[in-house]
């Protein structure tokens, strides 16, 4: 099963695509974190912040152009997938993304309507 379950924060507003025959796509990059804690030694690991790509298609890309902005919150659902493509140097690299199937905002429409 390749499923991926994410609650975090929208790092900057979402790039809106058109492709052919008028698909949208969207594309956000949310923030998750770890917290922090103490070892039983006295040491604090901080609080880890750690990035994901996320990619919208169609209807649901819609809803976020119109709705989603840098700082929601938002709990998504997808499965993972990673491509690779080879840069203007020739160097093949690697992304990791998820393909969002689901998605709830969790960020209250209040405070959505006065950033």
């Amino acid at each position: 099963m390749n499923k991926v379950m994410l609650i975090g924060n929208v790092g900057k507003d979402p790039e809106i695509r058109y492709l052919d025959a008028n698909t949208c796509s969207a594309q956000v990059t949310l923030a998750t974190t770890t917290p922090s804690y103490t070892l039983p030694n006295g040491t604090v690991v901080p609080e880890k912040p750690e990035w994901h790509r996320l990619l919208f298609w169609r209807r649901l890309a819609e809803v976020v152009e119109r709705y989603v902005k840098k700082g929601d919150k938002l709990y998504v659902e997808g499965q993972l997938r990673t491509r690779s493509y080879t840069d203007r140097q020739g160097v093949t690299r690697y992304v990791t993304e998820i393909w969002v199937t689901e998605m709830e905002m969790l960020t209250p429409k209040e405070s959505r309507e006065q950033k």
